[in-house]
């Protein structure tokens, strides 16, 4: 057979839509965590006491944001690599991905000697680059969009000779994924539901087989970001706009699995769509109460808890915090973020006259009321105040959204204007 022909043969055979749900069975997910077994990190399913006061459920967490490269899909990708043959080995993989795939696919491609090549968009962060890097992948970028480098590796799998490893679509990844659900109800078997974040679907579709096979009575249901509602459209039969600037940047995906579709249509009960703002919540609680840095994808499945809180309360939930991989700086404005929601940090913009001494009395209002200021501007041109007139923001620290409010008060009360800036 010609160099040509066996590309073109291991192409058809990895067709997504050509595969069906019977594709993926828990015979498979079994084989997978048997092959990957002491390779990946076993880790820990752990009870959330205080998780389950504040939402009125019974929270049980799987901590896959503890694997070496901070996500689940290293279970799919080392499903995938350990079933190339010998000259698929020696030639190599190639993968379009910005994200966790890239890293988990490097990382095992290396550690076992398979070639790893990456094609990922000109606009990917810096740091996901050198990640990938770090850990023996080739980085190629190509294209300013996700789907402008994965017509590119398509390209370059024809070209070289590669074998191309989807970060979904494809019923080895999925069997791979669906090992983090074995561990789960080998530990735990009478869950009442697994809430489980939705991308392209391999996980979920992992996951759901082994929900159905293990405890068919469990619900099984998917959540996606508001803002790429993707497989939520597609199951539902409905058209959505998919697009944003959304925290859940790993379950951002404009156009779901093929295959994966088709078993979630089958074994998936429900999907779930959330806004930003309960993401945000979502992480930071995370890290307040549990300790762990979880990335907004990883964080979706208690944001549909938070945000659905009589739809789950009192059952027994799985939640799957699939990535840790989160930039430092978006982190630490989520945190703060999420202070100023629970009212612990405001900014006040009060009009003030611009005349010696008129900051000084305001300050003595904030002591008085023990809030501590963290920033003072003043807005003297940019105005439409007289000429005499300025606007003065003060960025303040309080103990909840009570000490705020009765500092507000005292201002008001003293004659000043005053203005809260309210957080969207």
């Amino acid at each position: 057979m010609t160099r040509r022909a066996n590309i073109m043969n291991a192409s058809a055979n990895s067709n997504p839509a050509a595969s069906t749900p019977a594709d993926l069975t828990i015979d498979d997910v079994r084989t997978a965590a048997a092959r990957i077994e002491g390779a990946v990190v076993k880790t820990p399913l752990m009870h959330s006491i205080t998780l389950s006061e504040i939402t009125g459920a019974d929270i049980w967490l799987k901590f896959e944001n503890l694997q070496f490269t901070a996500a689940y899909k290293e279970r799919g990708a080392l499903n995938a690599l350990l079933q190339l043959t010998e000259e698929q080995r020696t030639r190599g993989v190639i993968a379009a991905s910005a994200g966790n795939h890239s890293q988990g696919l490097s990382y095992h491609g290396t550690r076992l000697g398979v070639p790893v090549t990456i094609v990922m968009p000109k606009t990917t962060p810096t740091v996901k680059v050198m990640q990938t890097e770090s850990v023996g992948g080739n980085v190629v970028l190509e294209g300013e969009t996700f789907d402008e480098a994965h017509a590119h590796a398509r390209e370059l799998e024809i070209e070289r000779g590669l074998t191309f490893v989807h970060p979904f679509d494809d019923p080895k990844i999925a069997a791979g994924q669906g090992t983090v659900a074995l561990e789960m109800f080998a530990e735990k078997s009478d869950f009442d539901c697994i809430v489980t974040p939705i991308g392209g679907g391999g996980l979920i579709s992992g996951m759901a087989t082994v929900a159905r096979a293990l405890n068919p009575a469990t619900e099984v249901i998917g959540v996606q970001a508001g803002l790429f509602p993707s497989m939520f459209a597609k199951i539902k039969g409905e058209q959505h706009d998919c697009g944003g600037d959304t925290l859940a940047e790993g379950i951002a995906v404009k156009k779901p699995g093929e295959f994966t579709s088709k078993v979630i249509a089958e074994r998936v009960d429900d999907i779930l769509l959330v806004g930003e703002p309960v993401l945000e919540k979502a992480v930071a609680l995370l890290l307040q109460i549990e300790k762990t840095v979880v990335e907004g994808a990883g964080a979706a499945g208690l944001a549909a808890v938070l945000d659905n809180p009589e739809r789950f309360k009192g059952k027994s939930i799985g939640l799957v915090l699939c990535g840790g991989n989160i930039d430092t700086r978006l982190l630490a404005n989520v945190l703060l973020r999420d202070l100023a929601r629970q009212g612990r940090l405001a900014r006040l913009r009060v009009t003030l006259q611009d005349r010696p001494g008129a900051l000084f009395k305001v300050m003595r209002l904030f002591d008085a009321h023990n809030v501590n200021i963290i920033e003072i501007y003043h807005q003297r041109i940019f105005t439409t105040l007289p000429a005499k007139g300025l606007i003065t923001d003060i960025e303040c620290e309080a103990r909840d959204a009570e000490q705020v409010e009765r500092l507000v008060t005292a201002l008001r009360d003293a004659k000043y204007a005053v203005q809260v800036v309210e957080l969207n």
